[in-house]
């Protein structure tokens, strides 16, 4: 008899609930839908309209999802409050885990804060070809927590953003410089070399043609006078175009019969 009197006390609190608050909790969850689907076509057209007047699309999506994410804390807020539940004891519930939690995940969140300030400052796009802390790469993606790199090999590298801000950044847009040297004898002509050398580089393919390649003496060695050669080439194709130049460059001057001494010592015994 205890059992079923307590069943039916229970069943009178649902009951007495439904009847009291079932139009505010329609109400709350009519809310929360229309504000979750709104929330999704404003983030997107946000998104879109940035894209549209080429804005970097890094920056487009994380405006579109910030956007979409702001809405809905909104509508939560109005939906919970339509029900009849205070959201000040919520927030304040959240605050303390919040302020817990980033104690104990601090180096996760100043991945998110470089990610942000990557985002909104914007040092490098996608397409950029970055080094930094010796690594380098085309830059593929920008999340809040971490880059992503892909080398010639196609080989992807993540880099917590943590490890970009704040650190010597090089960005070389979509190319990478190639420096090149070699040496020749003493006895060769430096105008008929550096034209060999010019007439090598404009044969091999995948070589910048808007940057004018510079050749010039480099400094005087022990054994020879070194060139220095400079180029610019897609960082996807570096390796590919600079074993090309070395070829190109070695059979040019061969065929002129240009020598390229090796070093060497002369010892005289008394």
């Amino acid at each position: 008899m205890d059992e079923l009197q307590q069943a039916q006390a229970l069943y009178d609190i649902l009951i007495e609930f439904a009847v009291a608050y079932s139009f505010q909790i329609v109400g709350g969850l009519f809310i929360l839908f229309v504000g979750w689907w709104l929330a999704g076509k404003i983030g997107n057209v946000v998104e879109n309209l940035m894209i549209g007047r080429n804005i970097d699309i890094t920056l487009s999506r994380f405006t579109g999802g910030a956007c979409k994410i702001l809405i809905l804390a909104l509508v939560v807020i109005i939906a919970l409050g339509n029900i009849g539940i205070s959201v000040t004891p919520l927030i304040a519930a959240i605050g303390a885990v919040g302020l817990g939690a980033g104690l104990a995940i601090q180096g996760m969140l100043a991945n998110y804060a470089a990610g942000f300030t990557i985002i909104i400052t914007r040092p490098f796009v996608l397409g950029d070809t970055i080094q930094v802390r010796g690594v380098s790469g085309v830059v593929d993606k920008v999340m809040l927590p971490y880059t992503i790199l892909i080398d010639e090999d196609n080989v992807q590298i993540q880099i917590p953003n943590k490890l970009i801000v704040g650190e010597i950044l090089h960005n070389s847009a979509e190319q990478m410089l190639i420096e090149l040297e070699v040496g020749v004898a003493y006895h060769s002509d430096v105008n008929q070399v550096t034209a060999l050398i010019e007439n090598a580089i404009a044969k091999v393919d995948g070589v910048d043609s808007t940057k004018k390649p510079a050749v010039g003496v480099d400094n005087f060695g022990d054994s020879s006078i070194n060139f220095g050669v400079r180029v610019w080439a897609l960082t996807t194709r570096h390796y590919e175009v600079r074993y090309a130049l070395n070829n190109a460059i070695f059979a040019a001057l061969k065929n002129d019969s240009i020598e390229i001494p090796f070093p060497q010592r002369e010892v005289k015994m008394r």
